[in-house]
């Protein structure tokens, strides 16, 4: 394989494993909706309004950081994987894909 179509393929996958990560933190999100005490919470820590989440979640940053409080709490960590059916090792990976945490603008 030549160094050009190498090139092409790891960006293809990196893209392909965004997608991916991006697809899980919205459920991740979707999870965290479903429950008003567990959505509460993060919108209490991340400083975000429930007015602006869906506007936040276009941005792969704040996904991360949707994936950052789920592997923060164990407890949530594990509940989500379950409900996911996926390994929780495979919520960490899709975070650190979307490249770290989400900081929002202070004013």
């Amino acid at each position: 394989m030549k160094i050009r179509e190498r090139s092409a393929r790891k960006k293809e996958d990196g893209t392909a494993s965004s997608e991916k990560a991006q697809a899980l933190a919205v459920a991740a999100l979707s999870f965290l909706a479903a429950e008003p005490a567990r959505l509460g919470r993060f919108l209490a820590l991340s400083g975000i309004g429930p007015e602006k989440v869906r506007d936040a979640a276009r941005e792969p940053r704040f996904l991360a950081g949707v994936l950052e409080h789920v592997c923060g709490d164990e407890r949530l960590l594990l509940d989500f994987a379950a409900d996911a059916q996926i390994k929780p090792a495979e919520v960490e990976r899709a975070r650190a894909a979307l490249g770290g945490t989400w900081e929002r603008d202070l004013p």
